[in-house]
């Protein structure tokens, strides 16, 4: 049992779309196949990930570094103890020889990406779907195939107006989105807010509006924005200053009182740490947005999980960034409170299954081996053409 070869290609997911900080005109991802001698139907199977949107494709460090490292590993070193199965944790390991600690930035993306596709890789050979593979072996065995989603969507469009951004949202709420998403701090603070006067308009009464500010403010700002948000019921207001200034954060928890929203930018257990140690988050309102895809796979999000339950935090807090299906089969398996959703953007990349339909915001799982990338027909062809 070996892996015969690994695979990065790098892929566009362009548009004009911008948010507070950032335009996604020349955004790119990595995809990544990681192939083994094991055969079904005839037919080798293969491991499939990518990076999460928003940090752009690693193909150097990913080709240069990591994979080799895989390669150059002899089977024992990368097997489970039964030899039946590549073990992720060892493998993990094995890219990581050699590395500093700190510095997580691009190379936890570019490890996190080729861990998507290892975890695709095992669950595959154990014949199960992963979000039931991850319940037995890291979750109490059960598995909630209904996971809570929501619309990310609201970013600042070339001529779109106010007219554009309703329209938008109405799309999603018709899609089944009963919580919608909208960027601010792209324009001017009456702008924004007449902005979210306009979706929540169209808002029906059990439907909730969540703002992100990717980052953009300095303290003031972030206040300043905080107590006209205050006039609003909002499901939340997401990462308001840098990702890392934790005095901001909980200072603004002086100021606002409705749910703060951040840590899809905090790429380690460390970071996710500190957070939890010095940003002031708030247990029972307030929601963690990790994301596996970004910050070194799903075995440094076991570890995030296991010191969010030291703190005593309930994962049901956790709804991560991104929009994959990795995220939702974590959700699903491990007990999580949902994840991000792109209905109409980076795709082929985010969005389910063929035929899983968004109801009152939840989507179901489909019984699909692995990630369940197989299911989703648009992204499986560009998949299918890396090994072919």
């Amino acid at each position: 049992m070996k892996i015969t070869k690994v695979i990065e290609e790098t892929k566009s997911i362009s548009s004009n779309i911008k948010n507070a900080y950032i335009d996604f005109s020349k955004m790119t991802i990595s995809l990544v196949a990681v192939c083994s001698d094991i055969k079904r139907n005839g037919k080798p199977l293969i491991g499939y990930g990518f990076n999460s949107n928003g940090r752009y494709g690693q193909g150097h460090l990913i080709r240069d570094r990591f994979f080799p490292r895989l390669l150059e590993a002899n089977s024992k070193e990368i097997l489970n103890e039964e030899e039946t199965n590549f073990d992720p944790i060892k493998m993990w390991d094995i890219m990581m020889k050699n590395e500093k600690p700190g510095g997580h930035g691009e190379r936890s993306v570019a490890v996190g990406t080729i861990d998507m596709a290892i975890w695709d890789l095992v669950s595959k050979i154990e014949k199960k779907p992963l979000f039931q593979m991850l319940a037995e072996k890291y979750g109490n065995g059960t598995v909630n195939r209904k996971v809570f989603v929501y619309a990310a969507g609201g970013y600042y469009w070339p001529d779109q107006g106010i007219q554009g951004l309703t329209d938008e949202m109405k799309k999603y709420l018709d899609l089944g989105y009963s919580v919608v998403k909208k960027k601010i701090g792209g324009a001017s603070l009456s702008e924004d807010c007449a902005r979210i006067e306009a979706v929540l308009k169209v808002l029906g009464p059990n439907d909730k509006l969540a703002v992100d500010a990717n980052g953009k403010f300095d303290l003031q700002t972030a206040i300043k924005y905080g107590k006209a948000l205050s006039n609003y019921d909002l499901f939340w207001y997401e990462e308001p200053g840098d990702p890392l200034d934790f005095e901001l954060h909980k200072q603004l928890g002086n100021f606002y009182s409705g749910s703060l929203a951040t840590g899809e930018n905090l790429f380690s257990v460390y970071d996710a740490r500190n957070l939890i140690r010095y940003a002031g988050m708030r247990k029972e309102k307030d929601w963690l947005q990790f994301d596996c895809a970004l910050s070194y796979g799903l075995v440094e999000y076991l570890k995030i999980i296991k010191m969010l339950k030291e703190y005593n935090w309930d994962i049901s807090r956790c709804i991560p960034h991104g929009g994959h299906q990795m995220s939702l089969a974590i959700a699903a398996g491990l007990g999580l409170g949902g994840n991000e959703s792109y209905p109409d953007l980076f795709q082929p990349y985010g969005g389910f299954p063929d035929g899983v339909k968004v109801e009152n915001s939840i989507v179901t799982l489909p019984e699909i081996e692995g990630i369940g990338f197989e299911g989703k027909s648009d992204l499986y062809s560009i998949m299918k053409n890396m090994t072919t």
